[in-house]
């Protein structure tokens, strides 16, 4: 066991997590997953097109030791092995991998939080099989994905050089979504950065994908958003759902949030992020506060 790399400022010490790889659903690769063991209910974590387990850092701070909580690295992401296969970059296959990853944790019933791409595979899982999943919560994603938020970024995902500092980098991240993260110092752009990105041995620092993951992006972009996800969308009608959104979003419009809440007749509620726009990074006092009382509830 260890602690993460980066410390919250305003919870102290970061929670320790343990390392656990496993084989993918298709039995080709090793994944990783960082596991923040507890007695509480588990929840899994799934990050977003190019982050990874770091990206959950400031809400495993606040929800660690209440929940046992499974924040994997999706294959091509963080410490999982890259796909040879570029192919194999598609919500559909992790989601077989998130399968694995439960089962080999021997974890039956779950509750799935999702940022983006996270939030469709999370969709696609509780829309197969609604008896696992007791909770769903989705980071500014729905079942309408607009245009406007895939060509942003199709825009800056792909291969990069490396950057020759920790600090170039996090003036990279700035630059791209700076916009979207409206408040952010210099400490917060550095922290962003730390999380995103890995330094290589010769002190140079790269972005911790596979470039390739950018080809389900490009062309037919089905492979990237599955299409028509209005049917599986009223497939999870009884799974009690919070919908967290930026205020700034490009990804998920008011309508479809409304029409979201208005197809779903089970229990739904929504929260709007302020000064935030794709996607919002769950630590903030607002996302800290829906989550724990969603969940609270739940519990009940």
């Amino acid at each position: 066991m260890r602690y993460s790399p980066q410390a919250d400022r305003e919870h102290g010490d970061p929670p320790v997590y343990k390392d656990h790889f496993y084989r993918s659903g298709d039995d080709r690769l090793t994944l990783y997953a960082r596991i923040y063991e507890s007695d509480g209910p588990p929840l899994l974590l799934m990050h977003g097109l190019t982050r990874n387990s770091a990206d959950f850092e400031g809400l495993a701070a606040h929800l660690a030791g209440t929940y046992r909580l499974i924040v994997p690295d999706q294959r091509g992401r963080g410490r999982s092995d890259y796909d040879p296969d570029p192919a194999n970059y598609i919500p559909a296959t992790y989601v077989i991998d998130m399968m694995a990853l439960l089962d080999s944790l021997h974890v039956d019933q779950v509750g799935l939080i999702g940022t983006s791409m996270g939030g469709l595979m999370a969709m696609l899982m509780a829309a197969a099989e609604p008896e696992r999943f007791a909770t769903l919560i989705l980071n500014d994603i729905g079942p309408v994905v607009e245009q406007d938020g895939l060509d942003r970024i199709q825009s800056y995902v792909g291969s990069l050089p490396p950057f020759d500092s920790w600090q170039a980098a996090a003036n990279h991240c700035r630059r791209i979504h700076g916009e979207t993260m409206v408040g952010y110092d210099d400490q917060d752009w550095l922290g962003f950065a730390q999380r995103t990105c890995r330094e290589q041995p010769d002190g140079s620092v790269l972005f911790a994908y596979d470039p390739a993951i950018a080809q389900g992006l490009s062309g037919n972009q089905q492979t990237a958003v599955p299409p028509d996800l209005w049917p599986m969308w009223d497939r999870l009608s009884a799974i009690p759902t919070l919908v967290i959104h930026g205020a700034l979003s490009d990804i998920i419009a008011p309508a479809t949030l409304a029409e979201m809440q208005d197809r779903h007749s089970g229990p739904i509620s929504a929260v709007e992020i302020v000064d935030r726009g794709h996607a919002p990074m769950l630590d903030e006092p607002a996302a800290i506060s829906a989550i724990d009382s969603f969940l609270q509830k739940r519990e009940r």
